[in-house]
């Protein structure tokens, strides 16, 4: 499959010149219901976050670890045992490597979808490791450039490549990325994605050098292009879609779902909420396999920072599901938040500066249209007015996210 779907009765996708497309209700959905799950035509982890030996399925993100096993890691207790541990939804005894590479794959279905889909391309047999093969150097040129926190990855351009070049029906695949919005800068509005812009030429040019050479095909020559290769690179970073995958996190929601004295279940949450301590001292904040992925349907969802709907990935893979966060009546649009959720909460300057430089457009959402009277500062400058000084930290995190961010 390319990438299916299901709830899409429930659905308009409409398109206009101004907007670009929207996805619509046909009919009432009530919060809290799943208006529908989709599958990635492609997705890919992160570099860093596999380097860190956060294992996943190759092809479906599916995290590899079992609940114990994760939770040691992440903990640094080697120790560590899991009460309730049949709760555990990984199972090893179906893993799969690739005979030739040896990436993992979840079961025997995941391994061969990615040989039929990409994996013949992209499979390194016995240079998996050699620094000198062009997809490491690739990969390896991509690390020193996007440091965490990571937002995409160059091998879901690779994938994109891999697919094409190995399909029967290329002209199919290729009208299928063709959905995607792939325009560099705004011209409407005179904004330009900020990792396309002259400070970053140099690493463009040198990324747009080892990916023609690790991949070249001349099916896909306008790809490996300057100009191509920018655009390519603006697809992946405008609508690529982050995914999170943890055994440990299903572990815990199936804890939650037990029925229990009361007793066991205070102890049972004394447990997790130490774990959880535990974990943000060993390890902070990076708790899950992450990568991201390119949807269809979730791509044709425009931005709101008051969103009526949002995604998650309760299956621990690829597996994307669009709930409501409230009634949505027939006729009115659906709209995910393009914003972290900590980032929701910034002013209106900082919003929109997040969103014109990732995303190329000014928001008119009815928040930002609430606040149009409110003073052109970021949220930073904002903490700067009222604390007095500021020693600098904030602007020095803003400044890493620009570098890190795609």
């Amino acid at each position: 499959k390319t990438g299916s779907m299901t709830g899409y009765a429930l659905l308009n996708v409409l398109s206009s010149m101004f907007q670009g497309k929207g996805l619509f209700a046909k009919k009432s959905i009530k919060k809290g219901d799943t208006i529908f799950t989709e599958r990635p035509l492609v997705s890919a982890q992160f570099l860093w976050n596999e380097l860190y030996k956060y294992k996943a399925c190759e092809y479906c993100l599916r995290a590899l670890e079992t609940a114990e096993e994760n939770a040691r890691r992440l903990s640094g207790n080697p120790a560590l045992s899991l009460p309730h541990a049949e709760l555990c939804c990984v199972h090893p005894e179906l893993h799969q490597a690739c005979p030739q590479c040896q990436v993992m794959y979840c079961s025997s279905e995941c391994r061969q979808a990615a040989a039929d889909q990409y994996h013949k391309v992209l499979c390194l047999g016995p240079s998996q490791d050699d620094p000198n093969h062009p997809i490491n150097k690739l990969k390896n040129t991509w690390r020193s450039m996007h440091y965490p926190p990571e937002t995409s990855s160059i091998m879901l351009m690779a994938k994109m490549v891999a697919a094409v070049k190995q399909a029967k029906d290329k002209a199919h695949w290729q009208k299928l990325f063709s959905h995607f919005c792939s325009r560099t800068a705004n011209e409407e509005e005179e904004i330009a994605h900020k990792l396309l812009g002259e400070q970053f030429r140099g690493q463009l040019a040198v990324l747009n050098g080892l990916f023609t050479a690790a991949l070249y095909d001349d099916h896909l020559s306008r790809w490996f292009v300057p100009e191509g290769f920018c655009s390519l690179f603006a697809l992946v970073g405008t609508n690529g879609q982050g995914i999170g995958t943890s055994s440990l996190s299903q572990w815990v929601h199936g804890c939650d779902a037990l029925e229990l004295p009361a007793q066991q279940r205070a102890q049972l949450d004394s447990f997790i909420d130490q774990l959880y301590r535990d974990i943000e001292k060993e390890t902070g904040d990076f708790l899950n396999c992450e990568g991201s992925g390119l949807f269809l349907l979730q791509s044709s969802c425009n931005h709101s920072c008051i969103p009526n709907a949002e995604a998650s990935f309760p299956d621990n893979n690829f597996l994307l599901h669009l709930s409501a966060l409230s009634d949505i009546s027939p006729g009115e649009e659906i709209c995910i938040s393009y914003l972290e959720c900590c980032q929701r909460d910034r002013s209106r300057h900082s919003r929109h500066k997040i969103l014109r430089e990732n995303y190329l457009f000014i928001c008119s959402c009815p928040k930002c249209v609430s606040q149009m009277d409110e003073p052109d500062l970021t949220s930073e400058e904002e903490e700067e007015e009222e604390e007095g000084e500021a020693e600098g930290e904030t602007e020095g995190d803003e400044m890493e996210d620009e570098m890190t961010d795609v």
